[in-house]
């Protein structure tokens, strides 16, 4: 078992998704997936990294013709006992062998960047959701960024001398990440060069997907639910603007493949 699968195996990805730190970007996430999706054909959508299947089966709920790929087999097994139409296999982002090129809509590639240290990894498994994405198909690609990782872990939580004595945060205070240390962090200029790596894409937004409500986990769940629904409604008046961009927890790159 690999120090990932450990780590998931204890790990309650629906629950963080409904606490309200979680639902900011949950409900982001899908406001925006909405905005792409083709409500009379049906998009068909592939979800790469599902973990417990907090999207593709709420999506496939709607409707819609969802697949999912996972790496985890304890998170494959409560996605498939929710008992949804996701069509949901075990998988690696890295080569999405069991497709055709061009065969989904809609592709989601949510889970597999927060894990992919090496950026070569990175790149190939955007391009592997770009090969199965259809001409003029919308692909959302999220990432976790630095900045939250060296403000909570390094400071907040009182980590950032022992980071930089162990080398894993730099002189430039990027976070320098080995392999089993499970999570890589990027700045806007790393998902930048990622993209022009890539042929065919051209990006349609970049978003925000939980603006400060990581950062605000006590306050959030202190507030009675109307200030809650005005925060989201902020939120999602604000999340794409470029001073908010980089500094939250979540970033979510909207891609076009050109048609």
């Amino acid at each position: 078992m690999t120090e990932l699968e450990k780590y998931y195996n204890k790990f309650n990805e629906d629950k963080r998704l409904q606490r309200r730190h979680g639902n900011v970007e949950y409900v982001t996430s899908m406001k925006y997936i909405h905005d792409y999706l083709d409500t009379e054909k049906k998009s068909k959508i592939l979800d790469i990294g599902a973990g417990t299947g907090g999207y593709c089966v709420a999506l496939a709920n709607e409707g819609y013709d969802c697949t999912a790929i996972e790496l985890v087999k304890y998170n494959l097994g409560i996605l498939k006992s929710k008992k949804s139409t996701v069509k949901a296999y075990q998988g690696n982002a890295l080569k999405l062998k069991r497709f055709d090129d061009e065969s989904f809509d809609i592709v989601l590639l949510f889970g597999p960047m927060y894990h992919l240290c090496r950026r070569e990894d990175k790149v190939q498994a955007l391009k592997e959701a770009v090969r199965v994405t259809k001409r003029g198909g919308v692909i959302f690609v999220a990432y976790v960024m630095n900045e939250y990782s060296i403000l909570t872990y390094g400071f907040k939580e009182n980590n950032i001398l022992k980071a930089i004595a162990d080398h894993k945060v730099s002189k430039e205070f990027r976070v320098m990440p080995a392999e089993e240390d499970l999570y890589d962090y990027v700045r806007l200029e790393d998902i930048n060069s990622y993209n022009e790596s890539v042929e065919g894409i051209e990006r349609i937004k970049i978003i925000s997907a939980d603006g400060p409500a990581d950062y605000m986990r006590t306050i959030l769940n202190k507030m009675d639910e109307e200030t809650y629904r005005k925060f989201i409604e902020y939120h999602l008046a604000t999340c794409e603007r470029p001073e908010l961009l980089g500094a939250g927890a979540h970033t979510v790159d909207i891609l076009r493949k050109q048609p």
